[in-house]
């Protein structure tokens, strides 16, 4: 259906993509993964003409639909062959209500007023977003905007869908929705759908195929059970599949659970309980409103040196509003909040920041200089660290970032990991992260997960939001789950996680509690050798 012949693309200097041929099938849902910044968007950035187009670079070979070359046809012209949804749909709507966005596309595509309006309902009933037809955009939630920015190119009856990571903003449950949304496309319609993601747990047992890009600009293709056996991007389950030896791999839970039966594991003892440490922040009564609506309603929360807490709950939740009201920039109606004696609010902007760094979700508003290497420069400065304290926090999160690329020329995850750089070096005593995986792979993760745990080490407290519970799981040393503003949960990590059906990660959905992590399972499996009957004891 769709083909890429010999496709080579290069963007100052660098080769991101290297003779690349791949074919496409219709009704085929095609997962493209690989490690941050090695050319993901790009790749679905040729299919909808968008690279080099807008992006600049080179691109040679050919881009083929039914063996009719459309590489130099321009977006507009594939809008109703090729749809597109970005990394944050809210950005790519033009319009305020959802009926006004789902007509745009075909208004611009001159398609009849008849026509349109047929299609408007048609697509409202295949989302089902019927009931929100009048609402105001801004006014949905994560998973809601997705599906209506689906439902904006769905539309124009496209061939082809490109998604670029349209689950990493969701909550669990709203995540669910929107594939579930993507694969009736596929199984239904016959769509065919080009999706990247990083949190493959997600999207793996919905896939067809999985595109890897390997880093050095070439692409393995295959179905998903034969690329996962020594993919350097790989969901726990699979992590947990490979670690105990099951053949065939799992992809699903459920295929694990049947293959855990046989598994016989013992859990480390619990530690000892830490001795409470000073509170660092300590809000009491906190409420945040939205013209007359409370996003936050009388939180108290305390976060102690050497903690790391996790913040989690539904798109819409309160996590942003709360973060924000603790930072002191975002306006509390009412509540206190005390970093060290002291009302953020009061303070003045370089010393807020020096006590409380904060990592906003749009890592852009951090960024603002021409270069990475003036970005990290400029931060080694602020924070008074040795010059590239900053340059070598990024390249643990994202290595090989060209110090002279302009920070809209990252990638998402790129971009977050200059962001947490920049706040990192000036190592803040309370450090408040919102959402700080979104675009980065599991190496970048694991790597986000050392810095946090060496941070908490030396005495600072962290709390971050998040939606990755398998993150969460990794670093949390206590979970508070929000719930319309209100916290309707707290407590250990392991507890809070196990008892939520949203919120448990893969390892324990197949082994149950306590297990969460595999690194837990590898552990227990390796004390396990040391004390058999047959080993040595040593």
């Amino acid at each position: 259906m769709i083909s890429l012949r010999d496709l080579t693309f290069s963007y100052d200097e660098r080769t991101v993509l290297d003779h690349v041929d791949l074919d496409l099938e219709e009704g085929e849902l095609v997962l493209v993964a690989g490690r941050t910044g090695v050319g993901k968007s790009t790749l679905l950035g040729v299919l909808t003409g968008l690279v080099p187009r807008f992006t600049g670079g080179v691109l040679s070979g050919d881009v083929l639909l039914d063996g009719r070359s459309i590489v130099h046809q321009p977006p507009r012209e594939r809008a109703h062959l090729v749809g597109y949804v970005g990394q944050d749909p809210l950005a790519g709507f033009v319009t305020d209500t959802v009926e006004e966005e789902l007509a745009y596309g075909m208004e611009q595509l001159g398609i009849a007023p008849e026509t349109m309006r047929r299609r408007v309902e048609e697509t409202l009933d295949l989302l089902g977003i019927a009931e929100l037809r009048g609402r105001a955009l801004r006014t949905l939630s994560g998973g809601q905007q997705q599906r209506v920015a689906i439902g904006s190119v769905l539309t124009a009856h496209p061939r082809v869908l490109v998604l670029d990571e349209p689950t990493s903003a969701l909550d669990p449950n709203a995540a669910e929705d929107v594939l579930a949304t993507i694969t009736r496309l596929v199984h239904d319609l016959g769509l065919t759908v080009v999706l990247a993601e990083h949190r493959l747990e997600r999207v793996v047992p919905f896939a067809d195929r999985i595109c890897l890009l390997t880093g050095d600009g070439r692409l393995r293709a295959g179905e998903p059970r034969t690329m996962l056996l020594d993919s350097p991007v790989a969901p726990p389950i699979v992590e947990l599949g490979r670690a105990v030896g099951w053949s065939p791999l799992p992809l699903t839970v459920r295929d694990a659970r049947r293959l855990a039966r046989s598994l016989d594991l013992r859990p480390a003892p619990e530690p000892a309980p830490a001795l409470l440490a000073s509170p660092l922040l300590d809000a009491r009564g906190v409420t945040v409103t939205h013209g007359n609506r409370a996003v936050v309603r009388d939180v108290d929360l305390t976060l102690s040196a050497g903690r790391v807490c996790v913040l989690m709950g539904r798109n819409g939740s309160g996590k942003s509003s709360l973060i924000w009201a603790l930072q002191g920039s975002g306006a509390r109606r009412s509540g206190t909040v005390a970093v060290e004696g002291d009302d953020p609010a009061d303070l003045a902007p370089a010393e807020r920041r020096r006590r409380v760094g904060l990592v906003p979700q749009t890592a852009a508003d951090l960024l603002y200089l021409e270069s990475v290497d003036d970005e990290c420069a400029a931060s080694d400065r602020s924070a008074r660290a040795e010059p590239g304290a900053c340059r070598s926090l990024l390249d643990r999160l994202a290595p090989g970032v060209a110090g002279a690329t302009h920070p809209r020329d990252l990638s998402e995850g790129q971009r977050l990991a200059l962001a947490l750089a920049i706040v990192l070096v000036a190592r803040p005593r309370v450090l408040l992260l919102d959402e700080p995986t979104r675009g980065l792979d599991y190496a970048g993760k694991a790597e986000l997960a050392r810095i946090v745990g060496d941070l908490a080490a030396d005495g600072h407290a962290v709390l971050l939001a998040t939606h990755d519970v398998e993150f969460a799981a990794h670093v949390a040393d206590e979970v508070v789950v929000l719930a319309e503003g209100e916290v309707i949960s707290q407590g250990p990590t392991r507890r809070v996680l196990a008892e939520s059906p949203s919120f448990a990660p893969q390892v324990t959905k197949v082994l149950g509690p306590p297990w969460l992590t595999v690194d837990e399972v590898t552990r227990a499996m390796a004390a396990a050798r040391v004390t058999a009957p047959d080993g040595d004891g040593t």
